[in-house]
């Protein structure tokens, strides 16, 4: 019998802000930031991300961003 092998989590988180300048990542209040969520891997996060970018797309300032945070829990294994 083969053990059934659990995916590997990658996780990555997903928030977004409302930009100071167009031509930066700095936020204009880092207070009301929002955070998404966590999610465990690439696909989930992408679609999270989709959804809140298309909710805002009225607001130009508005940006979200994935951060893969596997990478930077354990950096020497990219």
């Amino acid at each position: 019998m083969m053990e059934e092998q659990k995916p590997k989590q990658l996780l990555h988180l997903v928030f977004g802000g409302e930009l100071d300048d167009l031509q930066s990542v700095d936020f204009k209040d880092l207070d009301n930031l929002d955070i998404v969520g966590i999610f465990p891997d690439y696909a989930s996060a992408l679609a999270a991300w989709r959804s809140k970018a298309q909710q805002t797309v009225d607001n130009a300032a508005m940006r979200y961003f994935i951060v893969h945070m596997h990478r930077l829990m354990d950096p020497d294994k990219q």
